[in-house]
């Protein structure tokens, strides 16, 4: 069932994220939340996001506009660094709360309720017109990059203000997505960096298998997403996925998963 379940969402995110410029991290790392804990959610997730963002690069890559990537991908790393440190610190931590409902006990951990707000947050990024219409000054690149490069590290959640700080740059549609892919495949890289020298119960090997299904499924979606750029619009689905995301943010921070 998970491999049904990681394929599908790994495929829909990836399409997803090449009209939209984020969204992969968003609705994967959830669907991986079922079957793993998050810490080894948001890993596997990163693994699969920089894996897919260097497919991208291939396809779309060569039009990225390098100055932009430069100014908001170095502060990102910094703030990467920051991020995922967080994240290994509170993933440490014991339960601050519990309760038993059903028969069953539920554990509330900081870390699941740090990223069910934040996995909340973008969720109403995308209910709120007044929050999907944000935009930043041109020279707030590099706070931009920081705050993305942060996020991206804590909970992999750093496309939808990357976006947001892009976007006013006056970037045509091609440049903005490969622009996005380049910066995002750096903080992927520096916070699995970190993840790595943890970690130990990531297991790569042991989950290769999954992780495999996952890239796959990823690389069609994001084929057949360049395809599409030109043909589709994402209101409705954009919906459908934050109120999906808002759904298990609620779910996440109870420690029913």
């Amino acid at each position: 069932m998970e491999y049904l379940v990681i394929a599908a969402v790994a495929a829909f995110a990836s399409l997803l994220t090449f009209f939209s410029g984020f969204g992969l991290g968003t609705i994967l790392t959830p669907a991986f939340m079922l079957f793993f804990p998050i810490e080894v959610a948001i890993a596997l997730t990163g693994i699969v996001h920089l894996l897919n963002n260097l497919f991208k690069m291939g396809l779309v890559g060569l039009k990225a506009n390098w100055p932009v990537v430069l100014r908001f991908g170095l502060p990102a790393i910094f703030g990467a660094l920051i991020g995922a440190y967080a994240l290994l610190h509170f993933s440490s931590s014991n339960p601050i709360a519990s309760y038993v409902m059903f028969g069953r006990t539920f554990e509330i951990f900081t870390v699941k309720l740090i990223v069910a707000a934040l996995m909340a947050f973008f969720a109403i990024f995308e209910l709120v017109p007044a929050l999907k219409q944000m935009e930043f000054d041109k020279n707030k690149l590099i706070v931009g990059g920081a705050v993305s490069g942060f996020f991206g590290g804590l909970s992999g959640h750093q496309g939808a203000l990357r976006s947001a700080f892009l976007i006013r740059y006056g970037l045509g549609k091609e440049v903005f997505i490969a622009t996005g892919i380049v910066i995002a495949s750096i903080i992927d890289v520096t916070r699995l960096g970190l993840y790595f020298s943890r970690l130990k119960e990531i297991d790569i090997l042991g989950n290769a298998g999954i992780l495999t299904v996952a890239v796959l499924s990823a690389f069609l979606g994001a084929y057949f997403g360049q395809k599409l750029l030109k043909k589709v619009t994402l209101g409705f689905v954009q919906w459908t996925v934050a109120i999906m995301i808002l759904i298990l943010s609620c779910l996440l921070a109870l420690g029913v998963i």
